[in-house]
């Protein structure tokens, strides 16, 4: 299923008060002193941790392709009196008619590129949003299977209005050789007076240091550096890798 249908609905709420990863700002707001304004995010979500660059004071943008996701991201920018911009656009066809110095991804959200044609297409996007002394970040995951004791298990939380909403994973199919993992997913809202549920896809394609590098070349793209979470070079092992691109 394509990321922005799969973030819609009940999806967005869940994913605020199930998701299992942090994106502290600090990481991010480095990258962009370092490397210049005006910045931008893909797939900046429902606004972590774009709201708190913002906040800070840096000139940062966020695109993503979900517009269930933006409502949320406005509704909590409103709520901390923050001016954000953001738009509407799969990172594939992005299309803002203006360059940036810095343009990163919180998190492995390139993952959820469904197929290596994408990804390059989103690849030469982001070359062309990219000013000639720009610097990018994407962080890369190779996930492993799920653990067949998870399948099955719900996970909850109680939102504010006193609603259950849970999320799912059902089964998996984990393909190696085309590099995807898809998991059957379901999410639902519990409440006196009823249950809502979406049934979704999560699809994860990955890339390993190889894979990347030469969707890279392609893109017009030259790394910089790769390397683990904590800044070493990468082995080869690392479930993680982030990698730092220029024109």
């Amino acid at each position: 299923m394509d990321a922005a249908d799969f973030y819609t609905g009940i999806v967005v709420e869940g994913y605020a008060l199930l998701k299992s990863t942090d994106f502290p700002a600090d990481r991010y707001a480095d990258l962009i002193v370092s490397s210049g304004q005006p910045a931008l995010e893909l797939g900046c979500g429902d606004g972590d941790p774009l709201l708190e660059l913002r906040r800070r004071g840096l000139d940062v943008e966020g695109v993503d392709a979900s517009a269930d996701m933006l409502a949320r991201c406005a509704e909590r920018a409103a709520e901390a009196g923050l001016e954000v911009v953001t738009h509407h656009q799969r990172m594939e066809e992005l299309s803002l008619g203006r360059p940036f110095r810095t343009i990163f991804l919180a998190g492995p959200t390139f993952n959820l590129l469904p197929d290596d044609d994408l990804a390059l297409r989103a690849l030469v996007r982001l070359r062309e949003h990219l000013t000639e002394d720009g610097t990018a970040l994407v962080p890369l995951w190779i996930p492993p299977p799920s653990p067949p004791e998870s399948l099955g298990v719900a996970r909850e939380a109680v939102a504010e209005d006193g609603s259950t909403l849970t999320f799912t994973a059902l089964a998996e199919d984990y393909d190696p050789s085309g590099r995807t993992r898809t998991t059957r997913t379901s999410y639902a809202r519990h409440t006196s007076a009823g249950t809502e549920t979406a049934d979704r896809d999560w699809v994860i394609h990955w890339h390993s240091p190889e894979s990347f590098g030469e969707l890279a070349e392609a893109a017009g793209l030259r790394i910089v550096t790769m390397t683990d979470p904590h800044g070493e070079p990468v082995s080869g092992d690392e479930e993680e890798f982030l990698v730092t691109l220029t024109r």
